[in-house]
């Protein structure tokens, strides 16, 4: 097994570009970051092929996260058109430049029933997994990321459901541990998480995690905080362990670094060793 800790995007500490935070993941002693393209695909061919050089002369395993304004159950065609087209995109990149896999915030229910959703989404999943491999796009993977608002698609059930039911190994879940919190309403079960997982015999399990916040009613929301109790991360870790699952966790706390090194303090705590 191998654990792979690092921020989301840029650390703090980076004044520079994409390469620059690679060698600064490196020289923090961390071993993982998530390429941000939350508002564009801002990378070309030429920078993806020099940013994976940099990665992997410094040992850091890549992700990618594609723009946040996708929606592939709209009633706009065109907003499912360019959705697709970000995706893709999101996807060329990351398999130039070596990451294993692409976070997609897939869906809102947009009016549709669960059912409905499901289906439409299956249908362009199938179509962007049948242009990516047009495209020459073998490798990177399809992650469609757990989500902790009622209004999106994205329940680990429907997720797992989904990878299962299209028989695509590009298809797999994004699991974000504080969206699954904020969907239990504040609850989590992290054994439970990977028993659900084993049907998909994954190699390796891509996710996120950080703190939640509470509303003023006291529930909890998918506003992200620095790591405290709210999910505990030390039962996730002792669970990577116990079941020896191997794993990428990107920190989308607010004090990316910080609290990337406090995981992996927690993990040389219980005795894993990077």
């Amino acid at each position: 097994m191998k654990v792979f800790l690092g921020p989301a995007g840029l650390p703090m500490a980076s004044e520079g570009n994409t390469i620059d935070g690679i060698r600064k993941v490196k020289e923090l002693g961390l071993n993982a970051m998530e390429i941000e393209f939350v508002r564009q695909v801002y990378m070309n061919e030429k920078t993806a092929e020099e940013v994976g050089a940099v990665a992997r002369e410094n040992n850091v395993r890549l992700s990618v996260h594609a723009p946040y304004y996708i929606n592939l159950c709209s009633k706009d065609a065109k907003v499912i058109k360019e959705s697709k087209e970000r995706i893709i995109k999101s996807l060329m990149m990351g398999e130039i430049a070596g990451a294993d896999a692409v976070a997609v915030h897939a869906a809102y229910y947009s009016g549709l029933t669960p059912e409905q959703a499901y289906e439409k989404l299956k249908e362009n999943v199938l179509d962007i997994l049948d242009k990516a491999g047009s495209n020459g796009i073998k490798h990177i993977k399809l992650g469609l990321e757990t989500m902790g608002r009622p209004s999106q698609f994205g329940s680990l059930d429907e997720i797992i459901n989904l990878c299962n039911d299209t028989k695509s190994k590009q298809l797999v879940p994004y699991i974000d541990w504080g969206h699954l919190f904020v969907r239990g309403k504040g609850k989590i079960n992290y054994g439970e998480v990977f028993d659900k997982l084993k049907v998909l015999k994954l190699d390796h399990v891509n996710s996120h995690f950080e703190g939640v916040a509470k509303n003023k009613k006291g529930e909890f929301v998918d506003v992200h905080e620095p790591m405290g109790s709210h999910p505990p991360f030390e039962p996730l870790a002792k669970e990577i362990l116990k079941r020896e699952a191997d794993i990428t966790i990107i920190c989308e706390s607010p004090i990316l670094e910080v609290d990337s090194l406090k995981m992996r303090k927690i993990f040389e705590k219980i005795g894993h060793k990077f």
